[in-house]
């Protein structure tokens, strides 16, 4: 279940062969700078404000949207009839499919997205790919680098699998939910269709169609007069 083919739909983007010859869609990430300094040709195609920032080697495509104060420094590839958001910050080896979603006060650094992908409001995505689809609640972090020293592992039945990665958030599979104000601490992995409900701290894969709930208990007291 941790094949790129069990999690993303290669159909969905038009990078396809940044995953070539990846077993695990994760070792894509460190490939994201050297196939945009490969592959892509500067051009500024959509419509774009007169008070975004761009700097360096940027796309936009056909029918993209980017409103004010949106910051993008390049490497940075958007595809066509995408929104960016005002506020959005785009720091270097990014690439967004077609009519994505990069939200208001959104920060995006060394991630790859799908076709149709919405990240609409105050999220973090670091070194992490997000599948055909897929949703981020508003406040969602994608946490890219341990508090502790070493590379990001994988935790999956009690076993340890090493990405070699010392910096790597998550991959969030096709359709997958995740709500507001959840934590995909590094190494986090989403099945296709999972479901995280709000607020959650989340390490580990969640295997896919899976609904993840947090449960609370509330203690309700009559406040004294």
């Amino acid at each position: 279940m941790l094949a790129v083919s069990d999690l993303l739909d290669l159909r969905q983007t038009d990078h396809s062969d940044l995953f070539k010859d990846c077993g695990h869609p994760w070792e894509a990430l460190p490939k994201v700078g050297d196939y945009l300094k490969k592959y892509l040709k500067p051009a500024i195609l959509g419509k774009v404000s007169s008070r975004a920032s761009i700097e360096g080697a940027v796309f936009i495509g056909e029918d993209t949207i980017v409103e004010p104060h949106v910051v993008i420094k390049g490497p940075v590839w958007i595809g066509r009839n995408c929104e960016v958001r005002q506020g959005a910050y785009l720091r270097g080896n990014v690439i967004a499919g077609n009519g994505c979603v990069l939200g208001n006060s959104c920060e995006f650094k060394n991630s790859v997205l799908l076709n149709e992908v919405h990240v609409p409001h105050f999220a973090y995505l670091g070194d992490s790919i997000l599948g055909y689809k897929a949703h981020l609640g508003s406040g969602v972090t994608l946490s890219n680098l341990k508090v502790t020293k070493g590379n990001v592992e994988i935790v999956v039945n009690g076993k340890k699998i090493d990405t070699g990665l010392r910096k790597f958030g998550a991959v969030v599979g096709d359709g997958a939910e995740v709500g507001c104000h959840c934590i995909l601490n590094p190494g986090s992995i989403l099945g296709r269709h999972a479901v995280l409900y709000p607020g959650i701290s989340w390490r580990g894969v969640c295997a896919p169609n899976t609904l993840v709930k947090l449960r609370q208990e509330h203690v309700m007291i009559t406040k004294s007069q």
